[in-house]
């Protein structure tokens, strides 16, 4: 039972925005680990820019960086 939890920065998305891109997740999901539709949830968390360090990079980001299966390209200390 897979649950994206996406966070980025703030872009506005519109409700088919969203919806696309929770149906490519959820492909995403099926095909790697065999989920169905509703075994799937997904948050998406949209982030200012501003809070970006704070809210994320610093909690979330920076404590896991050498655990990330993949890194940012950027460093915010």
């Amino acid at each position: 039972m897979p649950h994206v939890d996406l966070k980025f920065i703030t872009r506005n998305l519109t409700e088919i925005q969203q919806n696309a891109i929770s149906d490519d997740i959820i492909a995403v999901l099926k095909k790697h680990f065999g989920s169905s539709d509703d075994s799937v949830s997904i948050k998406l968390n949209e982030i200012p820019a501003d809070d970006w360090k704070s809210a994320v990079y610093e909690p979330i980001i920076k404590p896991d960086l050498d655990v990330l299966i993949k890194k940012p390209g950027y460093k915010l200390d």
